[in-house]
């Protein structure tokens, strides 16, 4: 080890301010990591990270930004004592009576394999009751717009005499109204949707690194109510630096909540090329990317496959964040070069996102459609 990096480890293990006695000047990556080391080693700032706070999940997902898995394991056992999680995870009475939150959630799904057994049914109780509570909120606008866009994308312009849609070809040619015989003639006569098991295919592919816990939650959900739609046939993958199909889970979101491993590396390519492989109907697919972009695998790869898969007619989309959490920090890089491609790319919050899937299966425009939502990234 050469002198500069001796002092340099001294400086990271003193802290700075008062504690400081190298003088040491830090890079912007290593004045990340001094931040993420204070948050728990400094007792001066363990006020800002409440149990219930946004900031316990992103350090959680810090941690496995700068550090292995080995000292990760011993960072979230500190946490536990340090960062008021112990008498919240081992304490059944406290973590009932907590005020639960999607942050929350994604603090117990980032801890799960640490939460003792005799509260993980209580921690599992809490999940469920959040999850519980946003699908009261989210389903029935999330189902009104699918099934509408749905419904009007697949109307039947020359129906059979049985198939024809009386309320709408009435109202379609009352212009065609003839006083004398006192009737409609329907020029144009309008028929109910030809009745499929499956209209379009769906696969959310969801980032579970740290840092996208909000979004892995909100995706989780969104993905269970759009299972129980039958006009689509939603997919489910999750990745780090391995990808999973959570598809099967996807009629009882807790437990894929629960299967979510959040925090490690993020391959893209990786998770891409799986999809391609489980896509069969490309001009009829929406893929939605939920990621930062930060690439941590072949980032030529990640761009090339992006680039097949838009080639083939899939409908992609890229979601910085899908969550309330505001402006994520992304790759800027790597956004340019999926908008150059065509790619919208752009953060959503969930209110926004039934409205989003509707546009996307109507075959709208969705860079248009973020604009007039303002959603569209300042650059």
């Amino acid at each position: 080890m050469s002198s500069e990096q001796h002092i340099r480890k001294w400086r990271l293990i003193l802290g700075g301010e008062q504690r400081d006695g190298t003088q040491f000047p830090l890079n912007p990556h290593d004045i990340q990591l001094d931040k993420t080391l204070s948050a728990l080693y400094d007792g001066e700032r363990q006020a800002g990270l409440g149990a219930s706070s946004p900031n316990v999940s992103r350090w959680l997902g810090d941690i496995r930004t700068f550090f292995p898995n080995t000292v990760v394991q011993v960072m979230q056992k500190d946490a536990l004592k340090r960062l008021n999680l112990t008498q919240m995870l081992f304490e059944k009475e406290m973590l009932e009576n907590i005020e639960a939150d999607v942050h929350l959630v994604a603090t117990l799904m980032t801890l799960s394999h640490v939460i003792p057994d005799k509260t993980k049914d209580t921690a599992r109780q809490v999940v469920r009751k959040v999850v519980d509570e946003l699908i009261k909120k989210l389903a029935q606008p999330t189902q009104q717009a699918i099934v509408g866009s749905l419904n009007r994308s697949a109307r039947n312009r020359r129906p059979r005499h049985n198939e024809i849609n009386w309320n709408l070809t009435i109202q379609k040619n009352l212009k065609h109204y003839q006083p004398e015989y006192k009737t409609i003639i329907p020029e144009i006569k309008i028929g109910y949707g030809r009745k499929r098991s499956s209209l379009k295919d769906v696969v959310l592919c969801l980032d579970q690194s740290g840092s996208m816990g909000t979004s892995v939650v909100y995706s989780g959900i969104f993905g269970s109510v759009m299972a129980s739609i039958p006009a689509i046939k939603t997919k489910m993958v999750v990745f780090d630096i391995a990808v999973v199909d959570l598809t099967e889970e996807l009629t009882d979101p807790v437990e894929l909540l629960f299967g979510v491993q959040l925090g490690g590396g993020t391959d893209i390519n990786a998770a891409l090329k799986y999809c391609q492989q489980i896509i069969t109907k490309p001009l009829d697919t929406v893929l939605v990317l939920i990621t930062d972009l930060y690439e941590g695998g072949d980032e030529q790869g990640m761009r090339k496959k992006a680039a097949e898969l838009t080639a083939a007619g899939v409908q992609v989309i890229v979601l910085l964040a899908l969550n309330d959490d505001g402006a994520p920090a992304y790759d800027h890089g790597n956004a340019q070069y999926f908008s150059n491609l065509g790619i919208p790319v752009f953060a959503c919050t969930p209110d926004k996102f039934p409205d989003l899937m509707a546009a996307a299966l109507s075959k709208q425009d969705i860079g248009i459609w973020a604009a007039k939502e303002d959603l569209v990234l300042k650059k």
